[in-house]
């Protein structure tokens, strides 16, 4: 039976995996079978990409076809050369954090708020409270637009314009939220170390409040569209199936983890944020195809609606950045009223953070998976070493094993199944 959670859905409590599988769907095309070539003719090599649509970035495909069936898939990275990690070896901490959001730039507060724990793990130093909530929220707003940019896009790319339409009206609800608190809607850089670059304005939990309210209506459409369509239907169950153990060895995370049936979560199994406080669950598929990942992507927003809500309820009065003037600017008007205070932020300004020698490993359940960052320090206000482990670049690593033995087609939603972004594959 799928771990899927009772779903906030169409029919709670019902095994609608189950349920719709008992359709007969015709031949579902698993990785294993292959379709062998008995008239002696050459294999075709197709370039899929590096041009952007549908393969969800500046990725290059390179695919060894035998009629329609997909012989071996080829991936070329590197057309972007970021080269964010070397950069950030340049930089003064705080500095660095405008990279991250370049890195996933469909999550960008959850880059920032990943970021800033890796260097306050390395400071030794806790948030306040209402710092700490409002990163979660920070975090699961990112899960959110980053699940409606993946459900929509990839229903494009299998023939659904209505739903993309219906998501990013919803996305675009979110980036006014994130506009307000940050002045910026793709590239926020909301973060500081030790706390963040401002405090959300008056109003601002009324209008989440309205979103939280009115969002789970868009998805429940968004299921009736998709869940039990026919096409969609067709073109998912038994595509780009991996099984968990598979799945293990290739380092995959997030959905596309679960969707194989192993409930691995950060913020589960690691917790941070305080994320062991908040109740919700991991939603688990079974089956480790298209259509899992889609359930399981779907009903963590659903998920994420119920993380929201109990953080803005527990919000309170108070500071958003610790009591440090080595670690925080102090206030304009202090600065510019007390000496001690300028003195400190002239030593902030020009000679950064400077975390004690040492090195960390910080991981977050970023939407794609699990973002980590690795830091090495000397003392000084820059990182030695910066290191970015993009839940992207090695869920990408299975698309070769996904695409053997499926359609030509199928390459196209396997690709979308596995929802990358290359700024953090090419970084």
């Amino acid at each position: 039976m799928s771990r899927l959670v009772e779903m906030q859905l169409s029919t709670p409590g019902v095994d609608r995996r189950g349920e719709i599988r008992q359709v007969p769907l015709g031949v579902q095309r698993r990785p294993s079978e292959s379709v062998h070539n008995d008239f002696g003719a050459e294999h075709m090599l197709v370039n899929i990409g590096p041009q952007h649509p549908a393969t969800h970035g500046v990725l290059r495909l390179v695919v060894e076809l035998d009629g329609e069936t997909v012989k071996r898939v080829i991936p070329h990275i590197g057309y972007l050369h970021s080269g964010f990690e070397k950069l950030g070896e340049y930089r003064h901490y705080n500095q660095i954090i405008p990279l991250t959001d370049r890195t996933d730039y469909l999550s960008p507060m959850a880059n920032n708020v990943g970021f800033a724990l890796a260097v306050e793990a390395l400071l030794g130093i806790e948030v306040t409270e209402r710092c700490r909530l409002l990163r979660v929220i920070a975090c699961e707003l990112s899960r959110i637009i980053s699940h409606l940019v993946w459900a929509g896009t990839t229903g494009i790319d299998l023939g659904a314009m209505t739903p993309f339409l219906w998501m990013f009206e919803q996305r675009e609800r979110v980036y006014n939220l994130q506009e307000a608190w940050t002045g910026a809607r793709l590239t926020t850089s909301m973060t500081r170390v030790g706390g963040l670059m401002a405090d959300i304005p008056d109003g601002w939990e009324k209008g989440l409040r309205e979103f939280l309210r009115e969002f789970p209506r868009t998805l429940r459409e968004v299921d009736t569209m998709f869940s039990r369509n026919g096409i969609w239907v067709g073109r998912t169950q038994g595509v780009g199936v991996i099984s968990a153990a598979d799945a293990i060895n290739f380092s995959l995370s997030g959905p596309m983890l679960r969707a194989s049936g192993v409930a691995y979560d950060v913020r589960k199994d690691r917790p941070y944020l305080g994320y062991d406080e908040f109740d919700f669950d991991v939603p688990v598929g079974e089956h480790g195809d298209i259509y899992d990942r889609y359930i399981v992507r779907l009903e963590e927003m659903f998920q994420s609606v119920r993380i929201l809500e109990q953080a803005i309820d527990r919000l309170r009065p108070g500071p958003i950045n610790v009591a440090d003037p080595r670690v925080v600017l102090p206030g304009k008007s202090a600065a510019m009223s007390d000496m001690e205070a300028m003195i400190f932020h002239f030593k902030q300004v020009m000679e950064g953070v400077r975390p004690p020698a040492g090195e960390v490993y910080f991981g977050v359940e970023n939407p794609k998976g699990e973002l980590g960052y690795y830091l090495v320090s000397d003392g000084s206000a820059k990182p030695v070493r910066w290191r970015i482990r993009p839940p992207s670049f090695l869920n990408l690593a299975a698309l070769p094993q996904l695409c053997e033995g499926a359609l030509l087609s199928d390459v196209i939603a396997i690709n979308a199944s596995v929802d990358i972004v290359m700024g953090e594959i090419d970084r």
